[in-house]
């Protein structure tokens, strides 16, 4: 397999590592890049990007990332609060006065960017179209009961994550959630980050398939297990409701709304430059990059059903746990999203690492190949 790109000699095993991927015949293409006190020492890429491998993975592919988008979201409604539009321990009633409904009126933007809201997901089946209507979703899930009493546990908001904080955005921010994340985070910081991608991008954008015949490991086989026999259950319908959500991502309308949980659009190198961009200072001030950062969520995920931590918005290490350590330093956070591709920070080591696939693995949290790579560049630094 020819890759493309750049590499600091003292990373020739990483790029090595990289390409060993590519064995396997079911790894499409993909992309891998490490920044260190700012400084890009690899920037890698290979395979195909197109449904039927004819089309070479470029420098400037891009391709869903999926939950990776969330952490881009919360950075968004913490600058809101560094300009002292949105606080963190007031109601998200005060902006938007319609969710105070069935025992949400005390939920604060705090609890939402923590996955303690109790709102991971709807009761009511909507259909498949529901998806793409923000006037439907949110008007959803102000009328929704939580699923357990806010505060008291957590539970990983898989999409709706992206209505909650993108309707606060929306009405604090006076523009569409992808809009403010482009002002905000892409446009200042040069990064080729869309949330919401204009049509004209769409023939750089790869195709995502999975992986067929891995059935990943424990939690994977637990969620799924429950996903087949329980289809009414919150960890179904998180997923599920609207039954859109897993079948869309190669869809033009999915790439064309705003859903800050999970169809965020770039590359290993925006994502990089975006954890490179906290770790500088450039995008909050250490108060709220701090805030970010600090546990807010930890132990059993009432949705993921197995263990999760979270800061706002963000996953933070959980070393002794096998599917939830980002495989560098303790200190690390950043988010995962759906089939492998993570973006991260290690503070200790000023590191940003981001990998990037198109041939989605079977994991519920961290995926084998960005933790293999993430330890190997570990031992290299």
């Amino acid at each position: 397999m020819q890759i493309q790109g750049y590499f600091d000699l003292k990373f020739e095993a990483l790029k090595d590592t990289f390409a060993e991927l590519f064995n396997d015949p079911q790894q499409r293409g993909g992309a891998l890049c490490v920044q260190i006190g700012g400084e890009t020492v690899l920037d890698l890429w290979a395979g195909v990007a197109d449904k039927d491998g004819q089309q070479a993975w470029h420098s400037d592919t891009i391709l869903n990332l999926f939950s990776c988008t969330k952490t881009f979201t919360a950075v968004a409604a913490l600058q809101l609060v560094g300009e002292g539009k949105l606080e963190l321990d007031v109601p998200v009633a005060r902006y938007w006065p319609e969710f105070a409904a069935v025992g949400k009126q005390a939920i604060t933007l705090r609890q939402l960017l923590s996955h303690q809201a109790g709102l991971p997901a709807l009761r009511e089946l909507l259909p498949a179209e529901a998806l793409y209507d923000w006037a439907t979703m949110t008007a959803a899930l102000a009328a929704e009961q939580p699923w357990w009493t806010p505060g008291e546990g957590h539970g990983y908001a898989a999409i709706t994550y992206g209505w909650l904080l993108g309707e606060v955005l929306r009405r604090v921010d006076g523009r569409g959630p992808g809009e403010s994340i482009g002002a905000r985070i892409s446009a200042p910081l040069g990064l080729d980050f869309h949330v919401g991608l204009a049509d004209s991008e769409f023939e750089r954008v790869a195709h995502v398939s999975r992986i067929k015949g891995d059935m990943g490991d424990a939690a994977a086989q637990r969620l799924l297990k429950c996903m087949f026999n329980e289809p009414t259950s919150m960890t179904t319908r998180a997923f599920t409701n609207p039954p859109s959500i897993m079948t869309s991502t190669n869809k033009p309308e999915w790439r064309r709304m705003q859903q800050p949980a999970a169809n965020g659009h770039g590359n290993a190198r925006s994502l990089a430059g975006f954890y490179t961009g906290l770790l500088n200072g450039r995008l909050l001030d250490e108060e709220l990059l701090a805030q970010l950062r600090r546990e807010h969520s930890h132990g059993p995920d009432k949705t993921l059903l197995t263990q999760t931590r979270f800061g706002l918005g963000c996953m933070l290490d959980q070393p002794e746990v096998a599917n939830a350590t980002f495989g560098l330093g303790a200190q690390a956070f950043g988010h995962p999203g759906a089939g492998g591709s993570i973006g991260f920070a290690d503070p200790e080591r000023d590191v940003s690492f981001a990998f990037v696939t198109n041939s989605l693995g079977p994991y519920v949290l961290m995926d084998p190949r960005a933790q293999k790579l993430a330890r190997l560049l570990g031992s290299l630094l």
